[in-house]
């Protein structure tokens, strides 16, 4: 059987050619997880140490949570919210109003705020006008 040790190699290359291709279609497509970011506005709050989450007209969404290690990219953009317009109702804490632009995630049937790509702070009438977001909890 001479034939055999060609078509040997040819089905290698073929197969090689066929990996190859395979993982180069890979690493051009964007992978499957990858979601758009979207604009969320309604009430920041923070209540206490370590605890953040956004209010808005389609839930709740944690942005942090004390004792949980995971915090979301960017989270640092939020900066001093009692630096504006603010409501304090447990000594330096409370809430805002904001709109963050942000990447989400559904975990467990939980909202979850996994990228802040930016943070603008609203007046507080901004978010109480808005009767699709859940009054504040002073």
């Amino acid at each position: 059987m001479p034939g055999l040790p060609l078509f040997s190699s040819l089905r290698t290359t073929y197969y090689g050619i066929a990996v190859a291709a395979a993982l180069t279609g890979a690493c051009l497509a964007p992978p499957l997880s990858a979601a758009a970011a979207e604009n969320r506005c309604g009430w920041i709050v923070n209540p206490t140490p370590g605890n953040y989450w956004l209010d808005d007209a389609k839930g709740t969404w944690i942005i942090m949570s004390q004792g949980i290690p995971d915090e979301p990219e960017g989270v640092d953009k939020i900066g001093d919210l009692s630096a504006g317009d603010y409501v304090r109702t447990n000594g330096n804490y409370g809430y805002g109003c904001t709109c963050m632009n942000v990447d989400t995630a559904n975990r467990d049937g939980v909202g979850v705020i996994t990228a802040i790509h930016s943070v603008k702070p609203l007046a507080l009438a901004r978010c109480h006008a808005d009767k699709s977001l859940p009054k504040p909890q002073d």
